[in-house]
């Protein structure tokens, strides 16, 4: 999946498309920090861990860029709880 996965910097989004459906993460930089703040995933395509892989490359991308992340929506802020190998990088 996150092979599937591609980022659109200027939209400030990582995106995928599964069975035509578009799913995407959406942040925000500011100041080193970047706040996601919406993770979409479609019910038609829900429940297949697009989300999650979503959230994955969004967080090692701010790991790689140096920067923090803060997790404005609620998806990505579980998912930070639940993978304390990035705990370092929550703002």
């Amino acid at each position: 999946m996150q092979s599937d996965i591609r980022h659109d910097a200027a939209s400030q989004r990582f995106l995928t498309e599964v069975d035509g459906h578009a799913a995407y993460v959406e942040y925000e930089r500011c100041d080193g920090v970047m706040a996601i703040t919406h993770t979409i995933v479609p019910a038609a395509i829900g429940g297949r861990g697009i989300a999650a892989a979503l959230v994955r490359v969004a967080v090692e991308h701010a790991r790689a860029q140096g920067v923090k992340v803060d997790p404005q929506c609620s998806y990505a802020d579980a998912w930070l709880r639940r993978h304390p190998e990035f705990a370092e990088l929550r703002a």
